[in-house]
């Protein structure tokens, strides 16, 4: 069965790869600022981060789904968002340098929670798109023997300045990380266990998902 990931992140791609599926990839059209903006003038309410992860989430993935429906894809389209929490607040991409190192110069030694909206929809010809969805969260413990001149030196990479709380646990800033409690693909950008469990509730068994030659003759 075919997949398509609904997001250009390089972390999810390589988590598809990583777990036997090769998916094609599209970039949602969705403006995440003015969904969440509407949504809580709406509702008169700021979104707590299970809700603001998974309103993007299924907003990206049915956009996709719309998209290569029209084509006539047959398959799975699964979409993600993820943000991170500290101490109640949401700290999201930081972009400019100043502002990643003092995001970790707070972080070290420190413990928050990575949050991760999961939606996947089975597309079929002739049937009505259906959609399975969840939020998945895993705890992340900093070190706190961190020292500025590494915080300077990893800022310099540039790898913090596009990613969700300023760090990765599959890459440079894994060494400064001491503890992920939950499932550590949730950190990388999505949670396999998650989406493998949102498959099954459609009625996709996920070892028809692998696609790839390596997982093939495993």
């Amino acid at each position: 069965m075919r997949v398509c990931l609904a997001s250009t992140s390089p972390a999810r791609l390589m988590l598809m790869r990583q777990a036997g599926i090769e998916p094609t990839t599209r970039s949602p059209q969705v403006d995440e600022q003015a969904v969440i903006a509407a949504v809580e003038a709406q509702e008169t309410r700021t979104l707590p981060p299970e809700e603001h992860v998974l309103l993007l989430a299924r907003r990206k993935a049915a956009d996709v789904a719309a998209t290569v429906a029209a084509e006539g894809f047959e398959g799975i389209v699964v979409g993600g968002d993820s943000m991170f929490e500290l101490d109640g607040e949401i700290l999201g991409k930081p972009y400019a340098p100043e502002a990643a190192r003092a995001r970790w110069r707070s972080m070290r030694g420190r413990t928050g929670v990575l949050h991760s909206g999961h939606s996947v929809f089975l597309l079929r010809p002739g049937a009505e798109p259906v959609e399975a969805h969840a939020v998945a969260a895993a705890s992340v413990s900093f070190a706190a023997d961190v020292t500025d001149a590494e915080i300077d030196a990893y800022v310099a990479t540039g790898e913090p300045l596009l990613v969700a709380g300023a760090f990765t646990v599959d890459s440079l800033g894994g060494a400064f990380i001491e503890r992920v409690d939950g499932d550590p693909s949730t950190v990388v950008g999505m949670s396999l266990s998650t989406v493998r469990r949102l498959v099954r509730e459609l009625g996709v068994e996920w070892t028809s998902l692998w696609n790839r030659a390596d997982s093939a003759s495993a």
